[in-house]
């Protein structure tokens, strides 16, 4: 009786999961190391009154990430005697510190974000062995400023999104309409290591789909969450695609439906902006189908599909010469008919 029921378990955790997980390479043997360097707590240390001291002293600590905050961040110069530079980091320092407090609790232990983190490396090593991996550093900067961002020698990552979902400051009406309550849902620690990844592959893979048209724009953006679920198979799909598991359920249930609504409803050559958005944007629905159940950016999920079903009919190819395959060839070659 256990092992029935144990066997059901395992066969909706396999629909839960979008699809069947099978053939993972085993990248357990492949070494990486991940640091979590922790920027945003040795700036939030520096006296307020008097920075000037506290950012020589981060200059010097941080050589190879104060540069790319000052100047990429803050707008500054960073010289700790420039009076613009004292003027943002004092502004920083004042109308943040009670962020810097909300999340210090939520990573005073960093070891199982470290973990996952260092797992999806290894993936990347295993297809990419090419690829330099870069350092992992932290910091804190205004709600405007990017979750993830990719620079010469880190992935930075900027806790003033990930406070968690309930964080006060997110419920700010001006904030919400930076953020509305379908985005800043994700701002949980839980999606650090999938975004982290996504940055990696938009820097092998940079993203030129804009001058396509729908159908162009949909396959390549399917090919991002393609190889991220190579390089991370055992995580999540909510925390890949930022949907639901209630939106990725409805999305299975009602693929074939979905893609009959976009043959008869939308030419999939259109370079028409808005019919683009209306499948490959951020959004709490896609229009045209269920506003309590679809997701937005419903077209990326659709590529996806498609790229899913093109790269199982060649199973000789690698990720890398899928990613470089002609959007167009990967539509026809797939023969996608989602029942």
């Amino acid at each position: 009786m256990m092992k029935k029921a144990s066997l059901i378990l395992l066969l909706l955790a396999g629909f839960a999961a979008c699809k069947t997980k099978k053939n993972i390479p085993d990248v357990s043997g492949i070494p990486v190391t991940v640091k979590l360097e922790r920027f945003d707590q040795g700036f939030f240390e520096t006296d307020s009154i008097r920075p000037e001291e506290g950012l020589a002293h981060l200059q010097q600590q941080f050589p190879g990430f104060y540069p790319d905050f000052m100047e990429g961040l803050l707008g500054v110069n960073g010289s700790p005697i420039d009076t613009n530079t004292i003027r943002a980091t004092q502004m920083l320092l004042t109308r943040y510190r009670s962020l810097y407090s909300t999340v210090q609790p939520l990573y005073k232990n960093t070891a199982d974000l470290e973990k996952n983190i260092a797992q999806g490396f290894r993936f990347v090593k295993f297809y990419f062995p090419e690829y330099k991996l870069p350092g992992l550093i932290t910091f804190i900067s205004t709600l405007d400023a990017p979750g993830i961002a990719l620079t010469n020698k880190y992935i930075a990552i900027g806790l003033q999104q990930y406070a968690g979902k309930d964080f006060p400051g997110y419920q700010d009406e001006g904030v919400k309409q930076l953020y509305p309550a379908y985005i800043s849902r994700r701002f949980e620690p839980a999606f650090i290591p999938a975004n982290c990844i996504k940055a990696i592959i938009t820097d092998m893979f940079p993203d030129n789909s804009g001058i396509l048209p729908l159908a162009g724009q949909m396959i390549e953006k399917g090919k991002q969450w393609w190889l991220l679920d190579q390089l991370m198979p055992e995580t999540a799909d909510s925390l890949k695609t930022g949907y639901t598991t209630d939106q990725l359920k409805w999305c299975n249930a009602n693929e074939g439906l979905i893609w009959s609504y976009i043959l008869k409803n939308e030419n999939l050559q259109s370079v028409d902006p808005a019919t683009i958005q209306t499948y490959i944007g951020e959004g709490p629905f896609t229009q045209g189908f269920s506003q309590e159940s679809s997701p937005g950016n419903i077209g990326q999920w659709i590529g996806w599909r498609i790229v899913q079903k093109y790269a199982d009919k060649h199973p000789e190819l690698k990720p890398a010469d899928i990613m470089k395959t002609d959007p167009k060839k990967i539509l026809e070659e797939s023969t996608y008919k989602p029942k």
